[in-house]
């Protein structure tokens, strides 16, 4: 008979925090779960295997994609593909892409994706009309465009090694730079109207006592310095740029809270760390919302924060999914366990910032989820 799926199944301590480590970093097997002592309930669970059926129900519809837009010349849903312009998108098969890619073709627009690997894009987008482009191509698919998003980059939540770092430094401000060229490259009345390109809070460092708003200085540290080269590969495109320092991106398809909901499933769920650092987080929607609004608004130039207006610490997000789960948030992870697992890469999860989208409210962007409990609900509920 399976164990009961309890806070006190029968693993030692530190099993149990490396198990639950793995899973919200996005490693580990069924077997290596098993081998720690869960049941095969248990372990599927944690390593992905086993759908959340009860989540997965839609009780609401989703608000109107365009409720939070401040222009006017916004195309309504289901217009002609292309009637609104073209946007060549790179990252497109990500959290964030996938989504942006699916409401760019509800508005009108037609989408060039920008990827690396075709085949395996035209699996993960099934969209009809999509066009799909190599690298060798971008530079020729990118003139006569609306807009260029660049999402592209690799996964920060790893063991970082010096090879890791090099290359999530590297991917990201190589694509950025590839893609500036080619914008530069394009003739004046073929110029795309604007780069929308992203970036994350990582550039202010982190801190427990400071809040910072798009004014507020570069942080020292690895992810500071990451972020300031890719911000400083897009300033170099001729043309309008408009700059997302994205947060937690809320979705149950991924990211954190992807791994966190499984673990949570079980009774298994808690903080990582002390629970005391910041969280800064923004829906889904609301991203795809404000990549949007910087295509349309020609007056958004800069550095925006992707971020709610209500940033919580990590404890009180983990309290928050626990409430909206109905399920405790009593079982933290320690810093150990994730140290043992990812070493330098550990930062990501365990330290944070505090920070606020500033510019975004002064612009008039209304935000659909400002509070974390409302987000998680429609996160889960669909």
């Amino acid at each position: 008979m399976a164990t009961a799926l309890s806070p006190a199944a029968v693993l030692s301590p530190s099993c149990k925090a490396a198990s639950r480590a793995r899973r919200m970093i996005g490693s580990g097997s069924v077997a290596a779960h098993r081998a720690c002592g869960w049941s095969s309930k248990a372990a599927a669970a944690l390593s992905g295997a086993t759908p959340i059926a009860a989540l997965q129900a839609s009780h609401s519809r989703s608000r109107p994609a365009f409720a939070h837009s401040t222009v006017t010349r916004v195309v309504a849903a289901g217009a002609a593909p292309g009637s609104a312009g073209t946007v060549a998108v790179a990252g497109a098969t990500g959290l964030v892409g996938t989504a942006l890619v699916k409401q760019l073709l509800s508005s009108g627009y037609s989408v060039k994706v920008l990827t690396r690997n075709v085949v395996s894009a035209r699996n993960k987008l099934p969209y009809p009309g999509l066009q799909f482009v190599a690298p060798a191509q971008w530079s020729q698919a990118v003139c006569g465009t609306t807009a260029v998003v660049n999402l592209a980059g690799e996964p920060i939540a790893t063991r970082w090694t010096a090879e890791v770092k090099a290359e999530v430094k590297r991917s990201r401000v190589a694509v950025t730079s590839q893609l500036a060229a080619a914008i530069n490259a394009c003739p004046a009345d073929q110029r795309p109207k604007v780069l929308v390109n992203s970036s994350a809070v990582g550039f202010y460092g982190n801190s427990e006592s400071q809040t910072f708003s798009e004014a507020s200085q570069a942080g020292r540290d690895y992810l500071a310095e990451v972020c300031k080269a890719w911000e400083d590969a897009a300033a170099a495109a001729q043309t309008r740029v408009v700059v997302l320092r994205t947060g937690i991106v809320l979705a149950k398809e991924g990211g954190a809270l992807g791994r966190m909901i499984p673990v949570f499933s079980i009774f298994a769920g808690g903080p990582l760390g002390s629970g005391r650092q910041w969280c800064s987080w923004i829906h889904r929607d609301d991203v795809v919302g404000m990549i949007l609004e910087a295509i349309n608004n020609d007056s958004w130039q800069g550095s925006y924060n992707a971020t709610a207006p209500n940033p919580v610490r990590m404890g009180e997000l983990c309290s928050a999914l626990g409430s909206v789960m109905g399920r405790p948030s009593l079982v933290p992870v320690p810093d150990f366990a994730l140290r043992t697992l990812l070493g330098e890469g550990a930062n990501v999860v365990l330290e944070g910032q505090r920070v606020v989208p500033t510019r975004a409210q002064e612009a008039g962007f209304k935000f659909q989820y400002s509070q974390v409990g409302d987000a998680l609900r429609n996160v889960l509920r669909r």
